[in-house]
């Protein structure tokens, strides 16, 4: 049985996330439900859960208060949240997992079981340090951390130095200033919908490039992209406008 705390200023959502748990995540066992957050940081140290689910607005506090008073996190995180698109895009960059109020079912199981899979392989917990870090972020993508996953855990990488990720089949290959390689078991497609507010962009089926490493652009039929470690990347002919459009906003010429 996983030892869960839930944290929740509203009686109501504490009484309607202990139902669903009780009904769909029997693995789970509640041993504390919290309304504010020194409640809740007395809780967690003195039960040591391994898994929390933590509203983000408590009274007086936020939820990530209450993660910055803590001296570690030794546990699992499922945010539950009602907050604004900004949030939950560094929800999404920090690979957390976060529950939309309304609770939906089947995306609580989904949760709970990669939270348990996570315990099971006691998975460092440094997705927090990443969105922590986001969320003070707003004004600079560039600046913001990206959790990406593989088959041997996650590594988290800043935005900036990503030249380009090239699609192999269902994973996604990240290329780096720094020369490094590094394979996450997402498929480009997710990358090119969750980096397109960052300033990447789709110019190939198999090529999502960061205009920030643009040095160049040859014309053609499609064109051609050169990055500034010189690598020469093929523009696709249906890509040639989006990309001429992407790259005169982000560089406002």
């Amino acid at each position: 049985m996983i030892r869960t705390i839930l944290v929740d200023d509203e009686p109501r959502g504490l009484n309607t996330l202990r139902k669903l748990l009780h009904e769909y995540c029997p693995e789970l066992k509640v041993v504390a439900e919290c309304t504010d957050a020194e409640g809740a940081k007395e809780k967690i140290e003195l039960l040591e859960p391994q898994l929390v689910f933590l509203d983000i607005s408590l009274a007086g506090k936020t939820g990530f208060d209450l993660l910055a008073e803590l001296e570690a996190i030794q546990f699992e995180i499922i945010f539950v949240t009602a907050h604004n698109q900004y949030t939950l895009q560094a929800f999404r960059y920090s690979a957390v997992d976060y529950l939309m109020k309304p609770i939906d079912e089947d995306l609580l199981i989904g949760a709970v079981k990669r939270a348990i899979k996570r315990i099971s392989v006691n998975a460092i917990n440094d997705n927090i340090h990443t969105l922590l870090h986001n969320l003070h972020k707003p004004p600079a993508q560039q600046e913001m951390k990206l959790c990406i996953p593989s088959l041997q855990g996650f590594q988290v990488v800043e935005l900036k130095d990503i030249l380009f990720c090239e699609a192999s089949g269902s994973y996604t290959g990240f290329y780096f200033t720094d020369e490094h390689h590094l394979v996450s078991a997402k498929p480009i497609h997710e990358y090119e919908e969750l980096l397109s507010d960052a300033g990447f962009v789709r110019i190939h089926k198999s090529y999502l490039i960061n205009l920030l490493h643009v040095k160049e652009y040859l014309r053609g039929e499609g064109g051609s992209v050169i990055l500034s470690n010189d690598k020469e990347v093929e523009v696709s002919r249906r890509k040639k406008d989006i990309f001429l459009g992407k790259i005169k906003a982000f560089y406002k010429y």
